[in-house]
């Protein structure tokens, strides 16, 4: 049974020839870079060969809301022929330096549509990003803070590419959870108090899983 996640790779892993035979080109992004600017419509879908980025939102009192992560082996923003307005709000920015495959989002359609295999992964794609927005509108916004902050490194713990590694600084935290600074200070600091993490510069250490897991909600936890 899937669970929420907020970092994806690997998905996309097995059409990196397919993608390498239809019309494409490189592009290769530095750390800071961004995929696309606020206020810009989509017009390119990535495939990521190296690195990672974070797509986030903003609203119009300026307040930034990160949504998820992409790295190695993943496609975003996927496909559809539809332009939503939201997307003018929608930035996805280089954390690394990136290297990736920049396809039209009309190209990357037609291949949605002759590709029955690829088609399938994009739908199931689409259905983990409405799997977490629905776990975050369901679920997370109805725990309290200290539980949304076990919850999100307990996931982020699953994915990562180190083991018991968590590369969030607390404003990344406060930023995917919508909660002000000082409440992520002030529960990472419990968190540490209790012996279940480490803090290092821009990076967590869980140093006690068994327990984060027992701080976390049923929902969050694998079955």
């Amino acid at each position: 049974m899937l669970i929420p996640r907020y970092v994806f790779s690997d998905d996309y892993r097995q059409f990196y020839d397919y993608f390498l035979s239809r019309p494409h080109q490189r592009r290769i992004f530095k750390k800071g870079d961004m995929l696309w600017n606020l206020g810009e419509p989509i017009r390119n879908v990535y495939y990521i060969e190296s690195g990672i980025a974070r797509s986030f939102v903003t609203h119009e009192a300026g307040y930034n809301k990160i949504l998820y992560f992409h790295g190695s082996g993943t496609v975003f923003p996927g496909c559809q022929n539809s332009v939503f307005k939201i997307e003018n709000s929608i930035g996805t920015q280089a954390l690394s330096r990136m290297e990736t495959l920049e396809f039209t989002r009309e190209e990357f359609y037609r291949m949605y549509q002759e590709n029955m295999e690829l088609n399938s992964q994009v739908l199931e794609t689409y259905s983990m990003y409405i799997n977490l927005l629905i776990y975050e509108s369901a679920h997370q916004d109805y725990n309290s803070a200290f539980e949304k902050i076990c919850n999100l490194l307990y996931l982020f713990s699953l994915h990562g590419a180190t083991p018991g590694r968590i590369d969030l600084t607390q404003q990344d935290i406060a930023d995917i959870l919508a909660v002000s600074l000082p409440n992520v200070t002030g529960n990472l600091a419990r968190l540490r108090r209790e012996g279940i993490i480490v803090s290092h510069r821009k990076w967590i250490e869980i140093t006690d899983f068994p327990r984060l897991a027992a701080c976390c909600s049923s929902e969050t936890l694998k079955s």
